[in-house]
């Protein structure tokens, strides 16, 4: 008896906190719906300004890669790397003995040819006085001497032409610079044979009073103008140091590769601190010509279809198609 009245005790204990709960359940406020919301803003037309940063390269104003024009050996260097030269310096001499030897002989076939046109030259003119006396010379001969005289003038003609020739060919043999600069590359030494055939050039000299400091500029950016002509750029090599360029051109087309324009801007390097072939960072400023639509980046969706923004207008949203421009 005891048992079962334990078990009765139970089950209405448990009776009366289910209904208490129950009871409770039924007495709490039903829960309401969240609400999914954005913000908003008004889209409106702003004026552009943005510094942007491009990677570039310094170039010198000049280079040149001298090779032979004709065969020889390298007889005399008179400038090595590193060494400033001046417009016409003479920087190596060649040697050909067998160009020496032609230029010789040519020479002197045309004192030949100078010496028989000069005496078939006097002989024309004897004819000519003697054949003032009407009937002491037949006409026959002076046309003959006439003849002689102009053949052996087109061959001293020839034979100047030819010397010409020979005198460039020797004259090739001296090496000079083509304008002031720095020899940067020196790739023969003496005893080196050297011609039209080298794969190398003998000497490489390049002008870095001015640099040419050239930027791909992205295509979006082509059409904004930039408020300076005055860039500000820096090197790795000194960093904190900050240097001037001024643009000079634009290339006027687009890489069909990078869809860029190249931008060339020159530096006057006139302590010459920057070297040619060092990498830059360039911060130019832009602006547009028109004020432009400005919007976050995150406002902008793009899918496999299109790219667009959503635009909330008489209480409903709608896709507008845009196209992007500068970021």
């Amino acid at each position: 008896m005891k048992n079962i009245t334990g078990i009765l005790v139970f089950i209405s204990t448990m009776f009366v906190l289910a209904t208490g709960c129950k009871s409770h359940t039924a007495t709490e406020q039903p829960k309401t719906g969240k609400t999914d919301s954005v913000t908003v803003f008004i889209l409106k037309k702003e004026g552009f300004n943005k510094e942007i940063s491009f990677p570039g390269e310094l170039l010198p104003l000049e280079r040149a890669e001298i090779y032979a024009k004709v065969s020889g050996y390298i007889k005399n260097i008179n400038a090595d790397i590193g060494d400033h030269v001046q417009k016409g310096q003479v920087i190596a001499v060649l040697e050909a003995p067998e160009m020496i030897a032609n230029y010789a002989q040519v020479n002197s076939d045309m004192q030949m040819a100078k010496s028989k046109y000069g005496g078939s030259l006097d002989a024309y003119k004897r004819l000519i006085n003697a054949a003032k006396v009407e009937g002491s010379v037949a006409q026959g001969e002076i046309e003959r001497v006439k003849s002689l005289m102009l053949s052996d003038s087109a061959t001293v003609e020839a034979a100047k032409s030819k010397l010409d020739v020979y005198a460039q060919l020797k004259d090739y043999l001296i090496i000079r610079s083509p304008f002031g600069g720095v020899i940067t590359q020196r790739n023969v030494d003496p005893g080196t044979l050297v011609g039209t055939g080298n794969a190398k050039p003998m000497f490489v000299i390049e002008n870095n009073n001015t640099l040419r400091l050239r930027l791909a500029v992205s295509e979006a950016y082509t059409s904004a103008i930039p408020d300076a002509s005055i860039i500000h750029f820096t090197v790795d090599a000194y960093p904190g140091i900050i240097y001037e360029a001024k643009l000079s051109r634009k290339s006027g087309a687009l890489n069909q590769v990078n869809r860029t324009e190249t931008w060339e801007f020159l530096y006057p390097n006139k302590n010459n601190q920057l070297k040619s072939g060092m990498f830059a960072n360039a911060a130019i400023k832009f602006a547009r010509s028109v004020p432009s639509f400005i919007v976050p980046a995150a406002a902008v969706v793009t899918n496999l279809e299109k790219r667009f923004v959503i635009r909330l207008k008489d209480g409903k949203a709608e896709w507008v198609d845009v196209r992007n421009g500068i970021a």
